[in-house]
């Protein structure tokens, strides 16, 4: 049995439906159910349900938007730090695995050629350079602590995406924001992330971190493209930041991670990914309210 913690989370959700869908037992937690803060409950929950597999889908990225991490540090730290320092230890000392979806947010950039950031290089968007969000810096701060433990796959997301409206959804952000800053990224779409996750337990892949992002990148303007050639906001005029300067100074509280990164380890372990571009489109090909 597969136990997720998340709840009905953007992401947790997008795990039970891919186990749906190939018929794998498992079990959705919620906070509802177990106080998460509290390790007693947490140790007790996995001792009694004994699953085979822990999946960490729980965190905090702040609503609307990451800027809510700034005000609400507490909790950030809680769900984010705290959380996953518990989990480690239980899971542990019950010799369970456990996989963690950790964030690419603790990038910025590209390496010195212009390639992507494989899983070998440090961060370089922490608490550690003084130049981060806090939740990128919590983020950074769960895989110091994971690096330290056996068993554990550690997943990194990065602009979750996919073809169902919703306010998580960076397709939906991006036909909804007033004006957007245009920056490179790679991307994730949710439905092919939680699916190549659980397929490296499924195939027992090395544990390790992975960069679970789809391959190429994209830029806001690309997006934007696609978005109205897909028959979107046609009669909309969009609007730019002049750059990341303007759009700190006017419309954000902290700064953003925008990377590039490397997909290739997952990719030559067997689990398929879409290139980018691709996905995009199909997703936009077949948009759901």
């Amino acid at each position: 049995m597969i136990l997720i913690l998340g709840g009905r989370g953007y992401v947790a959700s997008a795990f039970h439906k891919y186990l749906s869908s190939v018929g794998l037992e498992h079990k959705v937690l919620s906070r509802a159910e177990v106080d998460y803060a509290k390790r007693e409950n947490l140790q007790e929950a996995l001792r009694y349900l004994r699953p085979h597999f822990v999946i960490n889908a729980a965190g905090y990225t702040g609503k609307p938007n990451v800027d809510a991490t700034e005000s609400k540090k507490t909790l950030c730290v809680d769900a984010n730090l705290s959380l996953v320092c518990k989990l480690a230890d239980i899971c542990t000392d019950m010799r369970i695995p456990m996989g963690h979806v950790s964030s690419g947010c603790i990038f910025s950039g590209s390496r010195a050629d212009g390639s992507g950031f494989i899983e070998k290089d440090p961060p370089n968007f922490d608490f550690r350079h003084n130049n981060c969000s806090f939740y990128s810096g919590t983020k950074s701060l769960a895989e110091e602590v994971l690096n330290e433990t056996e068993n554990v796959y550690l997943w990194r997301l990065r602009i979750p995406f996919n073809e169902i409206d919703s306010p998580r959804n960076y397709l939906t952000k991006i036909m909804n924001y007033e004006r957007l800053l245009n920056v490179r990224n790679s991307i994730s779409q949710l439905d092919e992330f939680a699916r190549a996750c659980c397929q490296c337990w499924e195939k027992r892949i090395p544990f390790g971190k992975y960069n679970v992002t789809n391959p190429g990148s994209v830029t806001t303007e690309e997006v934007v493209e696609m978005i109205v050639k897909a028959g979107f906001c046609k009669n909309r005029k969009f609007a730019y930041f002049k750059d990341e300067q303007e759009f700190l100074e006017k419309a954000a509280k902290t700064p953003r991670a925008s990377c590039i990164m490397d997909s290739s380890k997952i990719l030559n372990c067997g689990i398929s990914l879409t290139e980018v571009h691709e996905s995009l489109e199909w997703c936009l090909n077949n948009w759901k309210s």
